[in-house]
């Protein structure tokens, strides 16, 4: 392909020295005219192991060239990649401006030629920013043409290792509306070893930043972990080391699904014992202090959700505070049942396992002594729910969700807390 490549800081001229290798005749654009003398010179402008001897290769057998010329940049070829920066402003505010200059630029080189285009943004953005920011700024530049194909390629590359991420990243992610412009990147991007993923254009958008903040994440868990382990006496590597080798719930996707706050016996005491003995030792654990209160504030939100609807007859669906147990200890859903009774709601429940611990007693102590008034409100089957609530509310994405969804009248009020569930499409309703 004959591809345009805007922006030749560190992702443009590596991802254009990289791809002038897979055979395409490349032109790196940019208004810096000493990154440009320098990339037509076969020398890097940023200090990346490996780019120089690429950049002398690609270079040397005319594959890549570079220019300070949007429009020359244009006319020589059919795809552009916009790699410019997204700094941050003073406010944390992401920058755009190089973007909307850059697309600007484009449109306008647009206008000399009647070919068909496409567009490719490779720069980190939020979600919304290439519909709101590049795509305006082409049609203002083009004036007006709207024939141009516009694609999020969101890039996965590592300072330090960029060539070697280039050519095998975890994913190949390509938001856009069109087949066409799918299968075009499919074939651009052929030649690397890694799945290629197809997705709406604010998913590839958000997915680099959900990808960076667990990254962080980590990085500060662990260090955490470190502290903690020091304070209390224990030896950090060996305790993550052995962490490290559980592959089926603490390096895997267990947990990271989105859903509703945690509870049970075990984290929320966990995490208060863990800290508390932190504090004791003076060591402060920021990052692993603010989880039970974000824990909380989902469920304030659900709070908030219901409460907004102003139906006072809430039908709950699900109380332990996970599907298949009869655990009622810290559950998020009995927090929130209190917060709902506390502001006025009338609630019902619907619940078997915890109407099975009732009558058995494995957690019959519990719910006599500490939660006798929801214990109360418990249903006998989804009939007797649905004839009290005007909401429903979904805690669980259990079998007696989905038979209470098939069963709702399509007006019906849902606030699916799982995330989860499902109408039937014939009767479906957003979740609120």
């Amino acid at each position: 392909m004959r591809l345009s490549v805007f922006g030749l800081g560190y992702v443009g001229c590596v991802t254009a020295a990289s791809l002038a290798k897979a055979g395409h005749e490349v032109i790196g654009a940019d208004v810096n005219a000493e990154k440009v003398a320098m990339v037509n010179g076969a020398r890097p402008p940023v200090v990346e192991p490996g780019l120089a001897e690429l950049l002398a290769e690609v270079v040397g057998e005319g594959r890549l060239r570079a220019t300070t010329s949007s429009d020359e940049a244009v006319a020589d070829s059919d795809v552009s990649l916009i790699c410019v920066g997204t700094p941050s402003r003073a406010t944390g505010a992401l920058d755009v401006e190089a973007i909307a200059r850059t697309g600007h630029s484009i449109g306008k080189a647009l206008r000399k030629r009647a070919e068909p285009y496409t567009v490719v943004l490779r720069s980190t953005v939020l979600p919304g920013t290439t519909e709101q920011c590049l795509v305006p700024a082409l049609l203002a530049g083009s004036g007006g043409r709207d024939a141009v194909r516009v694609a999020m390629n969101p890039e996965f590359m590592r300072e330090g290792s960029s060539l070697a991420d280039f050519a095998r990243p975890p994913f190949t992610v390509v938001g856009c509306a069109d087949p066409a412009t799918e299968s075009l990147l499919r074939l651009l991007y052929a030649g690397v070893d890694a799945p290629f993923v197809h997705t709406t254009i604010r998913a590839a958008e958000m997915v680099k930043y959900t990808a960076n903040a667990f990254h962080a994440l980590k990085v500060c868990f662990a260090n955490e972990i470190g502290d903690a382990c020091a304070a209390l006496g224990a030896d950090v590597h060996e305790v993550i080391r052995i962490f490290l080798m559980d592959r089926k719930l603490n390096v895997s996707d267990a947990y990271l699904r989105p859903g509703f706050a945690f509870g049970g016996s075990c984290l929320p005491k966990d995490l208060r014992a863990l800290t508390h003995a932190a504090r004791a030792a003076d060591v402060s654990l920021p990052l692993l202090e603010t989880i039970l209160p974000s824990n909380e504030i989902q469920i304030r939100r659900a709070a908030e959700a219901v409460l907004a609807t102003r139906l006072r007859r809430v039908g709950v669906v699900g109380l332990s505070f996970k599907n298949g147990t009869d655990d009622l200890r810290e559950s998020p859903m009995v927090a929130l049942v209190e917060t709902l009774i506390g502001k006025g709601c009338d609630v019902r429940i619907l619940d078997r396992t915890v109407s099975i611990a009732r009558l058995v007693g494995a957690n019959r102590r519990y719910i006599e002594e500490e939660i006798p008034h929801i214990a109360s409100l418990m249903c006998r089957d989804v009939t007797e729910l649905l004839s009290h609530a005007a909401v429903l509310v979904i805690g669980n994405a259990s079998e007696e969700a989905a038979l209470v969804l098939a069963a709702a009248s399509p007006e019906r009020v849902v606030i699916d807390l799982t995330r989860n569930a499902r109408r039937p499409a014939a009767t479906a309703t957003p979740a609120v």
